[in-house]
C-alpha cells in the first residue's frame, strides 16, 4: 500500500533534488558570435550575397561552412586544393589553423572521387588527422567537392 506512494514521493523529490545541480556558467553557455560575414573574396565564396556567415565562434570552438572548390580549374584535385586552402586561409583569418580543425565534412558530387580528392586532402592534414564524414552530394554550380569544417578557436 506504501509502495505506490513511495514511488511517487520519489518521482518528485528526485528532479528537486537536482534541479539546484548546474554546472556553472561557463564561455561556451553564451551566444553563438558571428566571426566575419561574407569576408571570403567573392572569387570563392559565390553565395556572397546570401544570408550566410563564413565563420561562427561558440565557445572555444570555430565553425566554418562549406568552401566549394570554384574559381579556378575544374576536377576533384584542384577544386579539393581550392577549398582547402580557402578553409586555411579562414581559419588564419578568424585565428585559428589547419593543426586545430578537429572535424570535416566533405560532400563529393561522386563518391568515385574519393581517392583522388584523399590524395590532396592529406596534404592539408599530414599529422593531426581530424574526424571526417563524408557523403555524395548534388553540389552547386556544377562544383566535385565541398568541405565544411570545425576548429578549435
Amino acid at each position: 500500500m506504501f509502495r505506490g506512494a513511495t514511488a511517487l514521493t520519489l518521482s518528485l523529490a528526485l528532479p528537486l533534488a537536482f534541479a539546484g545541480c548546474q554546472p556553472p556558467a561557463t564561455e561556451a553557455d553564451e551566444a553563438p558570435s558571428l566571426v566575419q560575414q561574407d569576408a571570403a573574396p567573392e572569387y570563392l565564396n559565390p553565395n556572397a550575397r546570401s544570408p550566410y556567415s563564413e565563420g561562427v565562434r561558440y565557445g572555444g570552438l570555430l565553425f566554418l561552412a562549406g568552401k566549394l572548390g570554384g574559381g579556378g580549374e575544374r576536377g576533384i584535385q584542384p577544386e579539393t586544393r581550392i577549398a582547402l586552402e580557402s578553409i586555411q586561409d579562414a581559419l588564419e583569418r578568424f585565428g585559428s589553423s589547419m593543426d586545430r580543425v578537429v572535424k570535416c565534412s566533405v560532400f563529393l558530387a561522386d563518391m568515385a572521387e574519393w581517392g583522388a580528392m584523399n590524395e590532396v586532402y592529406s596534404e592539408f592534414f599530414p599529422e593531426n588527422k581530424p574526424a571526417r564524414t563524408a557523403v555524395g552530394a548534388g553540389l552547386a554550380g556544377g562544383a566535385r567537392v565541398e568541405i565544411e569544417c570545425m576548429a578549435a578557436a
